[in-house]
């Protein structure tokens, strides 16, 4: 392990994501119920996702709420398997995120820095360590977000 010096910061929760068999059984609960705003749509073969974007809260505390469905059941990513609900955090530089983290040993799940459905550069830390990368979500799969300026500036 290198210098415990964190060149990054955690700012705060930018999204949770929740997966089912069928989201219109979720937006019955998070948005029928619990009265969450939809906000938008986004949909990836590659990820094997169709997704409702929700939020509740607003300005830099506004926290996304992702209510995901596969595509195909049979298929990986399985968005609906237990495994894939996670919770995302903004930080203020990703890829100084990513190359301190890794020199820390933690596990990243593969990928890397790329777009996610929000539109930010995410990549996720895996949730299960590894024998090169002791270091890991313990059983949650955790999205790294890249903050906006905006962001930056309200929540530093």
């Amino acid at each position: 392990m290198t210098s415990r010096v964190r060149p990054f910061k955690v700012l705060g929760v930018q999204q949770i994501a929740i997966g089912g068999a069928d989201k219109m059984r979720l937006r019955q609960l998070w948005v029928d119920m619990l009265g969450l705003q939809v906000t938008g749509t986004f949909r990836s073969e590659r990820e094997n996702v169709d997704e409702d974007i929700c939020a509740i809260g607003h300005g830099p505390h506004k926290v996304e709420v992702d209510l995901m469905q596969p595509l195909d059941p049979e298929k990986k990513p399985a968005v609906h398997a237990t495994p894939l609900n996670h919770i995302g955090l903004w930080v203020d530089d990703l890829p100084k995120a990513v190359e301190w983290l890794t020199t820390q040993g933690v596990r990243f799940a593969p990928g890397g820095i790329r777009p996610g459905a929000a539109g930010y550069d995410i990549c996720f830390l895996h949730p299960k360590a590894s024998e090169e990368f002791p270091i890991a979500g313990e059983g949650v799969l955790i999205e790294l977000v890249q903050a906006p300026p905006e962001v930056i500036a309200a929540l530093s």
